[in-house]
């Protein structure tokens, strides 16, 4: 598998296979690549002692028996904490130890303060296998200081940042875009697709993603969208690889 560069649309375990196991756990991870996923999508945070560790929210408080903002913890406190089925709060070195070497890993930068340690990390761990992305503009141009070749995706989720898209390709070097399936409810189908075309004519990849995989499958949204994405994340990665499956795209 030569890294994001693929002929088939590759899937990837939002938080891992969190529609299964403990999102953003160890388990979920290493269960979504078991089951044919080409990889995982994960969120970072900084603690209090400098440590990345993969955590969605801001705080502990939803996904664990503990509460509090993991950059006011240590590594050390946030490790008591149990996050479902006896998982543990992971690292993002223990991410890249418990995946296979080929694994994809599309790391989302919640936290501008983690880029660099972010940068260092996954320059030890085949940056060919790593997509960088982000909301936060600033968080992206930070990462950018300490490593302009890893893969990039700016994720979007208002319209007032696509404008921006021709401009911030050139400054981040972008690879994708990584857009929501909220947008065809929000925008409908029709600019939708506009604005995939229009960002393919760019050169700009595509990267799909949901809060809520019904989107996917709802009026057949993701087969009408055939041929103009490259990867998917998604809750539930067996039902997306057998559905993709059957739409000839994998």
């Amino acid at each position: 598998m030569g890294g994001w560069k693929s002929e088939r649309v590759l899937v990837l375990g939002h938080r891992g296979y969190s529609s299964r196991y403990p999102e953003n756990s160890l388990l979920a991870f290493k269960k979504a690549v078991e089951v044919g996923a080409d990889g995982v999508e994960l969120d970072v945070w900084l603690t209090k002692d400098g440590k990345v560790v993969v955590m969605h929210d801001e705080t502990i408080d939803r996904t664990s028996d503990m509460s509090g903002r993991q950059k006011d913890m240590t590594l050390e406190d946030l490790k008591k904490a149990d996050i479902g089925m006896g998982e543990r709060i992971p690292t993002l070195d223990e991410v890249f130890e418990a995946l296979p070497e080929k694994a994809l890993t599309n790391i989302e930068l919640k936290d501008v303060d983690a880029a660099k340690e972010v940068a260092r990390i996954v320059r030890e761990n085949n940056p060919e296998r790593v997509m960088i992305s982000s909301f936060e503009i600033e968080a992206l141009h930070e990462y950018r200081k300490h490593d302009r070749d890893t893969t990039m995706g700016l994720l979007i989720d208002r319209e007032e940042v696509v404008p921006l898209i021709p401009k911030l390709k050139e400054e981040l070097n972008l690879w994708s875009i990584n857009i929501p399936m909220e947008a065809i409810p929000l925008l409908g189908l029709e600019k939708t697709l506009q604005a995939i075309k229009w960002a393919r004519t760019l050169g700009l990849k595509v990267v799909l993603w949901t809060e809520n995989d019904e989107l996917f499958y709802l009026n057949d949204n993701l087969a009408k969208l055939k041929g103009l994405f490259e990867v998917v994340i998604a809750n539930d990665v067996e039902r997306m690889i057998s559905y993709l499956g059957e739409l000839g795209l994998r």
